[in-house]
């Protein structure tokens, strides 16, 4: 069993809960579990049961962890900060709910700025970077009317403890490597949580709109993809190489590659051209 220290002691759920659970609030229960495979796949089985949103599932090691397009998603115990929510977002129509991932990854930049003061960018859709490397994922996944939306930061894990990147992959890079003055995984995580609350609510209350809500102009204040010629790796090994003009009404990177019209993208993985 690996050694507690200050920087990886285990989360007070009842201090959690205090922080981040109000009268008329979104978030109706916050759980730590010592270790569990994935705490979406578990959530996901709750949604499937009827269980109502607002529940918050926080797991101090996961040992069957998933990023974007089937990556697994490894950390030593207490070493990072992953947990997942779940959502019912049933005024939102359809369409509108690839918004909810670039939602939760503005919520994370946030909070990752404010609380743990690492200057953190997004790359679309929802990679949380700092300086050269990705400090966080996010993975939502859909079940009925329910989205659960997984979230994994690496707080205090050291360069040797990760594993060696994929072909093409960014380096992982964590707050104790960026110099962050502050690796307190609560203080974090109720950052989190009341960005994503408050986001969340507004969003909903405008059905799903980007424009009305703020979303689109908060997104790309923290986007760094927009702007840039970028690769895009798309299903099936297709890529498509152009500059990231924007992001639609959908939540989609629209990638203009002249003199085509711009091409909206709702998967893939990017690639930062210089």
């Amino acid at each position: 069993m690996p050694t507690e220290t200050p920087e990886r002691a285990g989360l007070d759920p009842a201090a959690l809960r205090a922080a981040v659970i109000r009268p008329g609030g979104l978030w109706r229960s916050v759980e730590v579990t010592p270790v569990t495979g994935s705490t979406n796949a578990d959530l996901l089985a709750r949604a499937a049961a009827g269980e109502p949103e607002g529940a918050v599932l926080v797991a101090e090691q996961q040992n069957a962890g998933r990023g974007r397009l089937g990556r697994a998603w490894v950390s030593p115990p207490r070493a990072a900060l992953t947990f997942s929510v779940l959502l019912r977002p049933t005024l939102v129509p359809r369409a509108r709910l690839g918004w909810l991932p670039l939602l939760a990854g503005v919520a994370v930049a946030t909070a990752v700025r404010d609380v743990a003061e690492v200057d953190a960018q997004l790359k679309w859709p929802n990679d949380v970077l700092a300086g050269p490397g990705k400090l966080a994922g996010i993975l939502a996944e859909a079940a009925g009317d329910a989205v659960v939306v997984g979230i994994g930061v690496n707080v205090s894990t050291e360069s040797a403890e990760f594993p060696p990147p994929g072909p093409g992959a960014l380096p992982a890079t964590s707050l104790l490597m960026q110099g962050s003055p502050s690796l307190d995984r609560e203080r974090l995580l109720a950052g989190i949580l009341a960005g994503l609350e408050r986001s969340y609510l507004t969003w909903s209350q405008f059905l799903g709109d980007p424009e009305r809500s703020g979303l689109r102009a908060e997104y790309t204040r923290l986007c760094a993809t927009l702007g840039r010629r970028v690769r895009v790796e798309l299903p099936g090994g297709r890529a498509l190489d152009g500059l990231a003009a924007g992001v639609d009404a959908d939540g989609r990177l629209l990638v203009s590659v002249p003199p085509e019209a711009d091409l909206p993208v709702a998967a893939g993985d990017i690639v930062h051209l210089r």
